[in-house]
């Protein structure tokens, strides 16, 4: 393997579990990548999200925070350590565009006759400023209760169709197991490999990508657009030995 100067690294699937918090073990992994590498982290969650998933799980010395990057939102938002977590922007949908991508919604639920599962597990549609998700079942809903609704339930591929033709200038996509997230035209995993390329100056030929869903419809699968070094994972367990490859790479 070509040594990279930075990790990039999808979050849900791939360093955790969806929406659950990250393992002791891949902790423990990290801190070891921390003193070697800058890494990045991207995904569709919001800073929250983030925080309680991944941040607040993380155990590494406060000196190696540093090396770490998060790109929350599918990078409309950057947040780098400095004494603390500081957020160095973050690009808002104006009301006028929630407005829009709310009522795009409800047209794809009547025109579909979906109806949201009596039980559920936190907000169903979810405002996070920069992005406006759809959580079939809540963003806290259980992983076996996510995995039964992606193959017995999943209707996303029909609302997003009615969604896309409603919202021509947005991105619609799906996130994770159970989501539709929507951003503003070209907002998707390439542009948040571009923002890391632009914020943090490191050139992309100097980057790896880890993530999930790099098979052709999944919401890492842009990032290739970019050109960046890519290695496909099936779980955070697939992601652990990724990163035992890359601490021992010569």
């Amino acid at each position: 393997m070509t040594p990279k100067e930075l990790i990039v690294f999808d979050l849900d699937g791939t360093l955790a579990p969806s929406k659950a918090p990250m393992r002791p073990d891949m902790s423990k992994a990290l801190a070891a990548l921390l003193a070697k590498k800058k890494v990045a982290v991207i995904g569709g969650g919001s800073y929250e999200q983030f925080s309680r998933q991944f941040v607040g799980r993380l155990k590494v010395p406060k000196a190696l925070l540093p090396n770490l990057f998060l790109f929350p939102t599918t990078s409309t938002s950057f947040y780098r350590y400095r004494n603390g977590w500081k957020k160095v922007y973050r690009k808002v949908l104006k009301a006028t565009e929630k407005k829009r991508i709310m009522a795009a919604f409800d047209e794809a639920f009547a025109k579909t006759g979906y109806r949201h599962p009596k039980k559920h597990w936190g907000p169903i549609i979810e405002d996070r400023d920069s992005q406006i998700t759809f959580s079939a079942l809540g963003q806290a809903a259980p992983i076996p209760a996510k995995e039964a609704w992606n193959k017995k339930s999943d209707v996303r591929p029909a609302l997003m169709r009615i969604m896309q033709r409603h919202l021509p200038d947005f991105e619609v996509r799906r996130g994770g197991l159970t989501s539709i997230d929507v951003t503003r035209k070209g907002i998707d995993k390439a542009f948040g490999v571009r923002q890391i390329k632009k914020v943090l100056k490191i050139p992309i030929a100097n980057m790896l990508f880890v993530g999930d869903a790099l098979y052709p419809g999944g919401n890492d699968y842009a990032a290739k657009k970019t050109g960046i070094d890519c290695i496909p994972v099936k779980d955070p367990s697939d992601t652990k030995k990724v990163i035992k490859r890359i601490l021992t790479a010569r």
